[in-house]
């Protein structure tokens, strides 16, 4: 089956992986973008010719996704099955202490309220899968973690008002996880531990952190975090088993 996918932060370093492993898997992808030449560039980098290749099945959309209008965010998400959000901060001055300050966190939102507007004018709504990628470092807001040693409480706790980018992954985190007044909006949150870089291999998910937040020695490639959420969109016993859920993410070793 094919399936159309949005995809934001689509150029990151994480985001062109599912971008490329989507069209490679034969899916249709529309992607927001601030260039779209960066984006192709990066395709080409992982994947030599992907640009060219699958020119036909990607839709490159060049905006500033909280610059996009209702409207618009409700044309984007209207033909689309799932919508995958890799948004994150850039890690430079402005980047983390600049604005938007809530750019995960309102991207979140509006996605969200983009398809359900859209289901409201639909006879029988569609399901539709929302993945929002966040971090290990991310606590979930049901309490279903285990507890956190006291210095890693204290690291959380001064990351979360010392740093807007981690309060904002924490603010979508949570956002998500209220939504639950809609049957139709499944969505998960995908935690990979350390990211590095490297091609795709195997890959384990679980339930929870399995690694202390310092000092581990799991990590994950982003091409390995970005096959989790493709396997999850296209295997519809993996999207039962971790739906409503936020797993976190390891290569296996």
């Amino acid at each position: 089956m094919t399936l159309t996918t949005l995809v934001v932060g689509a150029s990151g370093a994480t985001g062109r992986h599912v971008v490329l492993q989507l069209l490679q898997r034969k899916q249709h992808v529309k992607a927001v973008v601030r260039s779209k030449e960066r984006l192709l560039k990066s395709l080409d980098e992982i994947a030599p010719n992907a640009s060219t290749e699958f020119a036909s099945t990607l839709q490159i959309h060049e905006a500033s996704l909280l610059d996009l209008s209702d409207d618009d965010l409700m044309e984007l998400t209207s033909q689309c099955d799932a919508a995958v959000s890799c948004l994150g901060h850039n890690i430079n001055f402005q980047g983390i202490f600049g604005h938007p300050r809530r750019l995960v966190t309102e991207a979140t939102e509006r996605l969200c309220n983009a398809i359900e507007a859209n289901q409201s004018k639909e006879e029988e709504p569609k399901k539709k899968k929302f993945i929002l990628m966040g971090t290990v470092a991310v606590p979930n807001p049901n309490g279903a973690d285990d507890k956190r040693t006291f210095g890693e409480r204290t690291v959380l706790f001064l990351l979360r008002y010392l740093l807007p980018p981690h309060r904002d992954n924490e603010t979508a985190a949570a956002y998500i996880n209220g939504k639950t007044d809609n049957p139709n909006l499944e969505w998960a949150v995908v935690r990979p531990t350390e990211l590095t870089d490297g091609s795709v291999s195997k890959y384990e998910m679980f339930s929870k952190p399995i690694d202390p937040l310092f000092g581990g020695d799991r990590s994950a490639t982003r091409a390995n975090v970005a096959q989790s959420m493709v396997d999850m969109i296209l295997t519809k016993s993996l999207w039962d088993e971790w739906k409503f859920k936020m797993p976190t993410v390891y290569d296996l070793n």
